[in-house]
Formats: C-alpha cells, structure tokens, sequence
C-alpha cells in the first residue's frame, strides 16, 4: 500500500483531500497540522476530528511561529475582511510562504516515514490569490524537493498531489460527500467566535457557504 503525508488543516477543502486519499485512492495517510499562530486555532481540534474520522495512522501537529513574522489577517491584529469577496490581488489573509514551509516540513516527515506522496487541499477556482496554491508552485516545489532530498536523489521522488486544484467549490463538497465525509467536524472560518462559531461574513464562509448552496444544501456548521 502508498503511504502518504497529507497537509490537514481541519477546513473544507484539506479533509475533503483527506477523504479522496484514504477512500479513492486506499493510500496509507498519516495527517500534518500546523499551529502556526493562526488566529482560528479551532481549526487544529477540527484536524484531529477529521483525521480520525477518515481513519488516519496518525496525526501531527508541529508548531511554527509564524506570528512573529506578522503581516497577515491570520497571524496579526489585521482586521479579517468580512463582505468583501470581490477583492482583486493578493488578500491580507495570505500568509507569507505558509505552504513553501508546510510542505517542506512534511517532505521532511515523508522521507522518515518512506512516503511517496504529499497532499495539499490546494484550489485555484472558486477563490485563492494565494500564490502559494497555484499548479506552477506545487509543479516547483516537487522538483525542489526531487533535488533536495535523499529520498530524490535515489530515484524515489515524491509527488506532490492536489487533486481539488481546478474543481469549484460545490464539486468540492459533492466529492467529499460522496466519499462519507461529514462536514459537520470541519472548521473554514477565518475569524470564528471563541466557541467555533463561524462568522458568516469572512471570504472562507462566503465561498463554503456558496458552495452547499449551489448543491441546494445547508452548511451543518450555519444555524437554520
């Protein structure tokens, strides 16, 4: 059986990612979080909900203090934006070079455990800005990682897998749903209340929300 690591952050599109790995693809998953600092920490108990749930063999959580570097809506005292999805350019919620470090944090974990894949729950449709979630960075980085491990340089590189990179939103949702995920233990929001509750208005809420809607579905996570 594959192994492989797989980026969890507990939201919508990294469990759905989850889902496609351990049931579509039947790979051996173990499960990367990251406390970085973010100000939506929910999302870590989110993590480990889901990565139990979808039958992980593990789950990781490795701390990296991106705080301290500061200049993102999701590691500073940055008010999130709320109602504004129409933003053009990069958005203030983008953290710089979160996934460069994610992922080369977890080609570290892949290689100890002799994995062959990395997953992402990277997107590109429905909204990103993030130039770390676009096909010409993940496409760089294996290449990088090919180089610059020994894993790469005996002939067994990783491959980095984004398998929702170009679907909408909705066809997020469907895939997962149809693979039993229960969205109900996942978390989006950028700026949720102390208890979990998302706010509604931030762009992770509007674009998730949108998605159920476009299947004629209710998000679990919004009140009726």
């Amino acid at each position: 059986m594959s192994r492989a690591v797989v980026l969890l952050s507990g939201g919508l599109d990294s469990s759905t990612a989850l889902a496609w790995a351990v049931r579509e693809q039947g790979w051996e998953c173990h499960t990367l979080a990251f406390d970085y600092g973010q100000r939506h920490r929910i999302e870590l108990e989110a993590a480990a909900r889901v990565s139990q749930a979808l039958g992980a063999v593990d789950h990781r959580v490795i701390a990296v203090d991106l705080r301290s570097i500061g200049t993102s809506a999701l590691t500073s005292n940055i008010a999130v934006p709320k109602d504004a999805h129409d933003q053009h350019g990069i958005p203030c919620t983008y953290v710089p070079a979160r996934n460069l470090i994610f992922l080369s944090l977890a080609t570290a974990l892949a290689e100890s455990i002799d994995a062959r894949h990395i997953v992402i729950g990277a997107n590109i449709v429905d909204y990103s800005g993030y130039p770390d979630c676009r096909p010409e960075f993940l496409n760089a980085f294996a290449r990088c990682a090919s180089l610059g491990t020994r894993a790469g340089s005996e002939g067994k590189a990783l491959s980095i897998e984004a398998p929702l990179i170009r679907m909408r939103k909705s066809e997020i949702i469907a895939l997962g749903l149809r693979l039993g995920l229960d969205y109900a233990l996942t978390r989006s929001c950028y700026d949720p209340a102390p208890d979990g509750t998302p706010c509604g208005h931030c762009d992770s809420c509007h674009f998730r929300q949108q998605g159920f809607a476009e299947l004629g579905l209710r998000d679990p996570l919004m009140p009726e």
